[in-house]
């Protein structure tokens, strides 16, 4: 498989939103990516402000920001719930 319609970021999002207490190495196995990878991923997406963390003792819990727009200018229009919702149907 040369390519996919998603992103890394992409996946992580939509993990995060089905398993908001999902552990980061279930995570990055969930995505294909490494621990490390799957971290920076989440931290991207926390300094965006698509994702708040949340302590638990020594977890993390996950929450997505549905209201944010998108970034890329040609979907600016169009919230991150939007695009989470194509992949709850």
């Amino acid at each position: 498989m040369n390519w996919t319609f998603l992103g890394n970021h992409g996946h992580v999002i939509l993990q995060l939103a089905k398993n908001p207490d999902v552990k980061i190495a279930d995570l990055a196995a969930l995505v294909g990516v490494t621990e490390r990878h799957a971290r920076a991923i989440v931290n991207d997406l926390r300094e965006a402000g698509y994702v708040e963390v949340q302590k638990s003792g020594r977890r993390n819990s996950y929450r997505v920001i549905e209201d944010k727009p998108l970034r890329h200018s040609a979907e600016a229009d169009k919230t991150l719930g939007d695009l989470l919702s194509v992949f709850s149907r």
